[in-house]
């Protein structure tokens, strides 16, 4: 009982003298997961199906296989035979089960070993074909905001996603069995999503606050969909696949929202970390005075009851402003004077030069040595000293180490082999 291939001349230009009945999918878009074989040969009046139950699947019957179909021939809810390879295969209750793994591999034969058919005559045989595919544009979104630890920031923030992921069915029999609902004629994934979506969510909240304790910026989640894949696969894919027989193919992070107390402490960081710079304090002070004339001109009582209103409120800040505009005036020319020290001095090349100023010394034309202790960024290429990249946010790679004597290369790089211990290199 089982299916064998048809032969290729046999099914050209002259399927229906050859064959009484064939079969294909029916219908099947990008998120449709399981759909029942359809007759393609409905009005043939030669056709040895004549009880009125068009889809039951007759001895000799040709079934048409497309690719990324996985097709099943299933007699009273148990699987007959199966065939993961594109093609022609006519049905021969009198043979043994086939089993074209395809690139499924032996997982699937051996699901169908636990499932398989116990040898009677079928009575009732019907062909389902799973879609093997990537189904995409599933969405997800967080109903409530989730907590992540920003080390940039320092603080604890809340932030809401929104975006779609897709699956990859891995073995079709176990799926068949364990996620498509039974009687059923056709399935797509948002029929049958509820419970995987809910598993999902629950799972990103943990994949979130490992990419937080990685370091990743908050803002910058959104830029790292193949890591959070990662992250989601790690943590779902394992029962997903065990249980169900898909896994996650991959997450994109469509939006990413604050609640409005992270978007505070976001803001208010900001704007600490511009006014440490003394020329754009010195601008807000500015800015401060020229608001403050300008609100005294337009007072209601009169310009000159402002004028002296603000007389009378600069006797209180004047004091106030004028240091904040010294310390500032002060704080500037000191940077002045480090860049032209720093310019002045340059730096030495290994062949002798001194005073180089560029990025390639003027004498032999070789590039200016990186910083002592500093890292090259993996995101975005540059150098940086501290534990998180200035330019895009990235943290600190761990240095590569051997795992057999804990050998830690000065460069950071990761050899093939270790120059201490001569064992490969794994760190």
């Amino acid at each position: 009982m089982g299916i064998i291939r048809a032969a290729i001349n046999a099914v050209g230009g002259g399927l229906a003298d050859q064959y009484f009945e064939s079969y294909e999918a029916g219908p099947m878009s990008d998120t449709t997961v399981m759909t029942m074989g359809v007759r393609t040969d409905r009005n043939d009046k030669r056709g040895s199906n004549r009880k009125g139950t068009a889809n039951t699947i007759s001895n000799g019957s040709l079934i048409h296989v497309y690719p990324n179909q996985f097709m099943m021939l299933v007699d009273g809810g148990q699987i007959i035979d199966y065939t993961a390879e594109e093609g022609y295969y006519e049905v021969d209750n009198s043979s043994m089960p086939s089993l074209f793994n395809g690139e499924l591999g032996d997982a699937v034969k051996e699901t169908f070993r636990r499932v398989a058919f116990g040898g009677s005559t079928p009575l009732s045989q019907k062909v389902y074909f799973i879609n093997t595919q990537e189904i995409k544009g599933i969405k997800f979104g967080t109903p409530n905001p989730i907590n992540y630890m920003d080390e940039f920031y320092n603080a604890e923030l809340w932030l809401r996603a929104y975006g779609y992921y897709s699956i990859k069915i891995t073995d079709p029999i176990k799926f068949f069995f364990e996620a498509i609902p039974r009687n059923a004629t056709s399935v797509d994934i948002n029929d049958i999503n509820d419970q995987y979506r809910s598993e999902f969510l629950n799972v990103l909240g943990t994949a979130l606050n490992k990419m937080s304790a990685d370091g990743i910026r908050i803002s910058h989640v959104a830029s790292h969909g193949v890591e959070l894949s990662k992250y989601m696969s790690e943590a779902l894919d394992e029962d997903w696949e065990e249980k169900r027989g898909f896994v996650v193919q991959s997450v994109g992070i469509a939006s990413i929202s604050y609640d409005e107390e992270s978007k505070k402490l976001i803001n208010m960081r900001n704007q600490g970390a511009m006014l440490s710079d003394p020329s754009i304090r010195e601008g807000y002070v500015q800015g401060s005075v020229a608001r403050g004339m300008e609100a005294a001109g337009s007072n209601a009582n009169g310009s000159m009851m402002g004028f002296a209103g603000m007389g009378m409120g600069g006797n209180v800040a004047g004091g106030f402003m004028g240091a904040a505009s010294s310390t500032n005036a002060a704080q500037m020319e000191q940077q002045r004077r480090e860049a032209e020290q720093k310019a002045q001095q340059g730096w030495s090349c290994s062949c002798g030069q001194t005073g180089n100023t560029g990025k390639f010394c003027s004498n032999c034309g070789k590039p200016k040595p990186a910083p002592a202790g500093s890292w090259k960024c993996p995101s975005c290429g540059s150098e940086n000293i501290g534990r998180f990249c200035g330019e895009c946010g990235t943290k600190k790679p761990e240095a590569a180490k051997c795992a057999n004597c804990g050998f830690v290369p000065a460069d950071g790089s990761a050899p093939k082999f270790c120059p201490e211990c001569g064992k490969p290199f794994a760190g």
